[in-house]
């Protein structure tokens, strides 16, 4: 039976994780095979296992994780949800015992009764000889005296035991009336007297009345030891003498209950002398009251293990006792100290007094009472209102700066603050460089991590990193604000009510919007995450001292793989984090690309010229002829895209030196939307379609587009998205080619010839831009011989369209 108990519990679980990685696939029939009694979990994984992805085999690994912490909160939920039950339980079997023992005592008088009665009854006895009947009277009669001599003294002890009690009780001598009752007690049951002969018992009427004295004098007793109990005066060992004496008389749960009444009575005057209002942040009061309580909560634990020792019903008591301590330790804090700092947007403040309080609470734990959990889950809300109020207050502060952000990199100024030469965050951020608003971000976000890192075991990673990633995003939509809009607003964009964000008016401005938030993004930001896994052991998770062995009522089994299922946890938290600021920063990305290409090609330059194609450009060349130098040369309209790509790949390069990986997909992005463009002009393609390309102007439109690949090639950011829209487009132009009567193949050079045309164009280019470039600077575009940048396959990798 427990095997198959095992068995089925095993199924449960695995059924649970089968659900959540197999959705809705029509897989609900498999379920039965999890409540056969032979079903092996392991087999059932790998076999699984070896038909799922990697991404498959992850996924289902997090869902084991997740549903092990889910499982882990229903036990401790279930827990503490049935200890009022199994406490009430305890005291009805305590209530039964002692009914049973007043049972006992009352079959023992009344056997006691019967017994004399029978004595007392006349007997049938057969006939002697008159010598035999005056020998045995005289034997009785000799007996007779013996047991009236023994009789006599059972009675004078058992008049004598009330008075005894009633002068023992008036000099409050415990010990000793608690030996009298015990004596009066077997004397009453008919048992043995202590110096007597063993054979006298007293009569039913003398052991009933006796019985009832003792009763009125143990009730006599008990309200002394229980008035005594609850006395401030009387602490330490009277107190524990005061409980054992009633655990004596038999009532244990009465004693056990006004032992933590007791503590609990002197608990509340000590808290009730304290004043909550004498310190600036509670600091003090946190640790007056955390001390006075978990203090108090450790003497009634000592006392409870010295005198009723290890029992369940009486341990689960003082568990559910102590709990309720803690709760109301808890809100006391709340109240006179947590609720104004979270408010407040006080952060450090109430992280402070919440690790004062798990501080002394940890102390329980050698005396078995792991109460830091409860006291943790009691004082999140607090310390969750403080991160929300300390978020909102330093984004409010990022926004302001913004309005008067010039939008140039800077490296970081030196730390002059609490931070200053700690950790290694702050050296990497001083090698990057960022603008004003971005520095005051990453240092306002790092100096919280800081605060916030005490109490992260509280299961508030998830919280934090939430936090974060929702700061981020408004940083972000603050530099989306700052692109240059259709309509802007002299002195910049409405910002709500914090004020107007400044406009990035220059192409390296704009671009420096770009590097803010790819280097948070990507370097500052998941260094500052991963702190968070590497967070100190907290006050609830204390490490083991060798000294100390631990006691039998802690256990630490499980301690190591909660550690790991914490750890899984956190990472899937950080991998969230980084997905979606990669998110927000590619919709930036997007965004810059969008309008950057759109101003290119629909805007004019310095001499009222346009950057987009014109269909009358091309149609020209077939009625005038193609000039000598411009036959397998690229026009100047992609010549002057050329001159845009390169600037953009120059800039970028130059303000996110060390990032290439960035430059390459923020190029890749660019070269994507610029393709784009050559589709979607509904203008050229409609007067191409209507008048037809003819055979020199479809092979300089074949050039152009060539070169226009060739210099994506060249400088690594042609993408498969890019490429496709390239050949659909030659595509495109070589079947309006035909349709007007052409033969696009015969009309058309190799493919090879544009190639190498367009390779010949881009590496003149190149040459005259490595020439008029500084010694030491970058040349904005590679040759395809050129060897590949160590971030060149990670970023080809990857193929989103615009």
């Amino acid at each position: 039976m427990a095997a198959r108990n095992s068995a089925r519990s095993r199924a449960a679980v695995s059924a649970q994780s089968a659900q959540s990685y197999s959705g809705a696939d029509g897989q609900v029939d498999e379920l039965g095979v999890f409540e056969e009694d032979d079903f092996d979990a392991e087999e059932f994984c790998r076999l699984k296992c070896q038909s799922m992805s990697e991404k498959g085999i992850r996924k289902f690994v997090n869902d084991l994780v997740e549903l092990k912490r889910a499982s882990a909160d229903e036990m401790r939920k279930n827990v503490y949800h049935n200890y009022p039950d199994f406490i009430q339980t305890s005291r009805r079997i305590s209530d039964l015992e002692g009914k049973l023992l007043q049972m006992r005592n009352l079959l023992a008088q009344e056997a006691a009764t019967i017994h004399g009665l029978l004595e007392g009854g006349p007997t049938l006895l057969p006939q002697k000889s008159p010598e035999e009947v005056g020998d045995e009277e005289a034997l009785e009669e000799e007996l007779g005296q013996e047991e009236e001599r023994d009789l006599s003294e059972h009675q004078i002890r058992a008049q004598a035991l009330p008075d005894l009690l009633d002068v023992l009780l008036a000099e409050r001598k415990v010990a000793e009336a608690l030996t009298v009752l015990e004596e009066g007690e077997k004397l009453a049951a008919g048992g043995q007297v202590e110096g007597g002969s063993g054979r006298g018992v007293l009569s039913s009427r003398d052991a009933a009345e006796l019985h009832a004295a003792l009763t009125e004098r143990r009730a006599r007793l008990a309200e002394q030891l229980a008035e005594a109990a609850q006395q401030p005066s009387v602490r330490g060992a009277e107190l524990r003498d005061a409980v054992a004496a009633l655990v004596r008389l038999g009532d244990g749960p009465r004693a056990h209950t006004l032992l933590l009444g007791a503590h609990q009575e002197r608990l509340k005057g000590a808290v009730r002398a304290l004043r909550p209002t004498g310190t600036s942040y509670g600091g003090a009061y946190t640790a007056a009251l955390s001390q006075l309580v978990f203090s108090t909560i450790a003497a009634a634990a000592s006392d409870s293990l010295a005198v009723f020792g290890e029992q369940p019903a009486y341990a689960s008591e003082l568990v559910l006792w102590a709990h309720t301590e803690a709760e109301r330790c808890a809100g006391l804090l709340q109240r006179h100290v947590l609720s104004s700092s979270a408010a407040a947007g006080g952060l450090r403040a109430a992280v402070e007094c919440v690790q004062i309080a798990l501080g002394h609470c940890v102390l329980l734990e050698e005396s078995g009472l792991a109460l830091c959990p409860a006291l943790s889950r009691l004082l999140k809300p607090s310390v969750e209102l403080a991160l929300d109020a300390n978020l909102h207050r330093f984004e409010e502060s990022v926004q302001t700066l913004a309005a008067s952000e010039d939008w140039l990199l800077v490296p970081a100024a030196p730390s002059t603050g609490r931070r200053a030469g700690t950790g290694p965050q702050g050296a990497a951020a001083g090698g990057v460089r960022l603008t004003g608003s971005a520095h005051r971000l990453f240092n306002m976000i790092q100096e919280f991590v800081d605060d916030v890192m005490p109490v992260v075991s509280m299961q508030l990673t998830g919280v934090t990193v939430e936090g974060l990633a929702h700061a981020f995003d408004s940083y972000v939509a603050l530099l989306h604000k700052a692109l240059p809009q259709d309509e802007q607003e002299e002195g910049g964009v409405d910002n709500g009510d914090i004020g107007l964000v400044r406009p990035a008016v220059t192409d390296a401005q704009q671009l420096a919007l770009l590097a803010n938030a790819t280097a948070l993004a990507d370097e500052l930001l998941p260094r500052v995450c991963q702190q968070l896994t590497r967070a100190p052991p907290s006050a609830a998770a204390p490490a083991a001292s060798p000294s100390t062995p631990p006691r039998p009522r802690t256990s630490y089994a499980r301690q190591g793989t909660m550690n790991r299922g914490a750890a899984q946890a956190t990472s899937l938290e950080q991998q969230y984090f980084r997905k979606r600021s990669q998110k927000a920063v590619e919709k930036l990305r997007e965004a810059y690309c969008n309008q950057t290409v759109l101003r290119l090609w629909y805007g004019e330059d310095e001499d009222g010229e346009r950057l987009a194609m014109e269909a009358d450009d091309y149609l020209r060349l077939d009625r005038e002829g193609v000039p000598p130098e411009q036959d397998g040369r690229p026009s100047q309209t992609f010549l002057a895209l050329f001159e845009a790509m390169t600037s953009v790949a120059s800039t970028a390069s130059e303000l996110m030196a060390g990032r290439e990986r960035s430059v390459t997909v923020l190029m890749m992005r660019f070269a994507d939307y610029m393709a784009s463009m050559l589709t979607s002009d509904e203008d050229f393609w409609a007067e191409v379609d209507q008048q037809g390309l003819g055979p020199d102007a479809l092979k300089q439109f074949v050039m152009d587009l060539t070169f226009f690949l060739q210099v994506a090639a060249a400088g690594r950011y042609a993408s498969r998205h890019m490429r496709q829209v390239v050949a659909d487009t030659i595509g495109r132009a070589k079947q309006t080619f035909e349709e007007h009567g052409g033969d696009a193949a015969a009309a058309l050079p190799e493919d090879t010839w544009f190639q190498a045309r367009a390779q010949e164009a881009v590496q003149g280019l190149v040459a005259r831009y490595t020439n008029q470039a500084s010694p030491g600077g970058r040349p904005p575009l590679r040759m395809a011989d050129e060897p590949p940048s160590p971030t060149f396959s990670e970023a080809s990798s990857i193929d989103s369209r615009p």
